[in-house]
């Protein structure tokens, strides 16, 4: 079950941040090779001098820090691509440059990805974690 979280130094409107949450796990499923009703997405705002990054050169247009928890067994380039992919939509619906976000990606075993029904297994190719 990813998790998925960005923080801005941007406020934008509930809507937004909902359509923003669905594009991400859109471009999840698509770039990780996995369906997409296990993915969570987390927005969270800060005011401007709460969030910083010392590579912004234009602070007052936004930075954002993202983060994903996810299940081992992805290619770098999968995980390169999906990066990517964090930066082109917060980019699209915030207005963050590109260039002002950081992305930091933390891997673990599935079983590590609890629900109270179950254990998610480990990742594999084209799956879908929830089928039972």
């Amino acid at each position: 079950m990813p998790h998925l979280t960005f923080d801005l130094n941007v406020s934008p409107p509930d809507d937004a941040r909902a359509q923003f949450g669905a594009a991400i796990a859109r471009r999840f499923g698509e770039i990780m090779d996995t369906s997409t009703d296990h993915v969570a997405v987390l927005v969270r705002t800060h005011s401007r001098g709460s969030l910083t990054l010392g590579l912004a050169k234009d602070p007052t247009r936004g930075v954002a820090l993202a983060g994903a928890d996810l299940r081992l067994g992805r290619t770098k380039d999968q995980e390169r691509r999906l990066c990517l992919a964090f930066m082109e939509e917060l980019e699209r619906w915030f207005g963050i440059p590109k260039d002002q976000v950081y992305v930091v990606l933390t891997r673990h075993d599935g079983p590590e990805f609890q629900l109270v029904d179950r254990v998610l297994p480990s990742w594999s190719p084209g799956e879908d974690p929830l089928a039972s």
